[in-house]
């Protein structure tokens, strides 16, 4: 006779690391937050899909695209700004104001950018609509995917993934026209004559749409993005949330028994609507968790069973965990105005309004002319046959401007000094020179500087003015190296 198996108990089986994904199957829902989210993935995605487009007139010497992130010449411009290299910190005041600004949400309103703006969430909220489009609402779909494989449902899988893939195309498609004139692109690309890294972007980008969006979906904001994690630590007992207020739903009964024993059960009828309407397929009823993006559905879907069952709404809303013992304790709730502005939110307002300020200062009191200077360092010095001693500069002269312009090199301080380039020659050596800086280049210039013998080593100034109307300069600091040193 065999030995029976030996049964392991549950505290002593392996812990698995990996738990199979379950299918979400939301259901539709219409109220306030759902209009909210339609909304917002309308703009959102109507911003990136036309943006590229939209043409700005920076005269015949820049692009005409309004926003466009120009790698070949190193620039970026959007709409009136263009932004040059050595003005990178304007870029990165933008992403730390992102940074601040992603607080500041969380802070007001937990997880909102989740819920109802990140790329991740409004292209699963596209495909999600998609999928109600070709297979139905939650009930069908969930037949359908319990159903075995025939025909019927091969071709709906087919036809559903055929527009996964169209619209993940034309996502991947539109991400690189923002590094290239749109129009122009788009004709190289079809024609086959665009440049391979345009295609290999596409395709890439096409993929992880597909793939993230029409498959992993609520896996990459549970389980792949670190936004939650960090957003986790920002929160507290202060912070407005997406709340299940137990204490008025508990204990959980039908209408009949609710009917049948007054005053036993709470306000939660347990008809599982918010569970089915969550994208993520959580539910709210047992507590703030990492799977909540506080898109605020469940809000809708149980406010409308209150009201239908005749219960006032709020059994779920926003409402912060100390807000929710003071209503437990029978105090009337506080205006979500109020608990937005609270001394962290206020802070990340200023901190993140300061930035923007600056940013904006800074961009209206900026030049479009600039001076670089490089000395020649082997050899550092050359003497001349007269005595006096001849120093070599490569100067950089760039016009920031959508125009060419005609600018003027001189030198301050140095007494006696003069300089001459490559190409004017010795013999018309001054204390000046004039180049014509073509529109949104920079000019590179070979410049000799001489002084007269006897002449210690010592700092001096370039000056580069612009003979416009603008009259805009720059100075850099350099130095001449003589053989008297100091």
């Amino acid at each position: 006779m065999n030995n029976p198996e030996k049964i392991i108990p549950v505290e002593d089986q392996p812990l698995s690391l990996y738990a199979k994904r379950e299918p979400v199957f939301n259901r539709r829902i219409d109220g306030k937050f759902r209009r909210l989210k339609w909304a917002i993935m309308i703009v959102c995605l109507a911003v990136y899909w036309i943006t590229p487009w939209i043409r700005w007139d920076r005269g015949p010497y820049a692009p005409n695209q309004a926003v466009l992130i120009d790698l070949a010449h190193r620039r970026f411009y959007m709409f009136g700004i263009e932004i040059w290299p050595q003005e990178f910190y304007f870029v990165a005041g933008l992403l730390i104001m992102a940074g601040i600004g992603l607080f500041l949400v969380t802070s007001a309103v937990g997880r909102a950018w989740c819920g109802y703006a990140c790329p991740q969430t409004v292209w699963t909220d596209l495909f999600q609509h998609i999928d109600r489009l070709i297979d139905g609402d939650r009930n069908a779909r969930f037949r359908l995917y319990k159903a075995p494989w025939g025909p019927a449902k091969i071709a709906r899988r087919l036809l559903k993934w055929s527009i996964y893939l169209a619209i993940s195309f034309a996502t991947g498609g539109a991400w690189i026209f923002y590094f290239a004139d749109a129009p122009t692109l788009q004709h190289e690309f079809w024609t086959g004559t665009a440049a391979p890294v345009a295609y290999a972007t596409t395709f890439v980008l096409t993929m992880t749409t597909f793939v993230l969006g029409g498959f992993m979906r609520e896996q990459v904001c549970i389980y792949m993005c670190p936004w939650p994690r960090i957003q986790t630590a920002m929160l507290d007992e202060k912070s407005l949330l997406v709340t299940y207020k137990d204490w008025r739903g508990e204990p959980r009964g039908s209408l009949k028994k609710a009917e049948k024993n007054p005053g036993q059960f709470g306000d939660c009828i347990d008809c599982n609507q918010c569970v089915a309407v969550c994208p993520t397929g959580i539910d709210i009823r047992e507590g703030p968790q990492i799977g909540c993006i506080t898109c605020a559905l469940c809000i809708d879907a149980c406010d409308r069973v209150m009201k239908e069952t005749g219960r006032p709404r709020g059994l779920i809303d926003y409402a912060t965990l100390e807000d929710s013992e003071r209503e437990k304790a029978g105090e009337p709730p506080t205006r979500h105005l109020k608990l937005i502005w609270r001394p962290r939110t206020i802070l990340y307002f200023c901190v993140w309004g300061g930035i923007g300020l600056a940013l904006l200062f800074m961009l209206g009191t900026r030049v479009h002319t600039d001076l670089t200077v490089a000395k020649d360092r082997n050899p550092p010095y050359i003497l001349m046959s007269d005595g006096s001693v001849r120093n070599a500069y490569t100067l950089r002269l760039r016009n920031m401007e959508g125009r060419p312009r005609v600018m003027e090199v001189s030198i301050e301080g140095l007494p006696g000094a003069v300089m001459w380039s490559e190409d004017t020659g010795r013999d018309n050596a001054a204390r000046t020179l004039r180049r014509t800086v073509a529109a949104d280049e920079t000019q590179s210039m070979r410049a000799y500087v001489v002084v007269p013998a006897g002449t210690p080593s010592q700092e001096f100034r370039f000056r580069l003015q612009s003979l416009d109307e603008q009259r805009e300069t720059d100075t850099t600091e350099a130095k001449i190296d003589t053989p008297g040193g100091e």
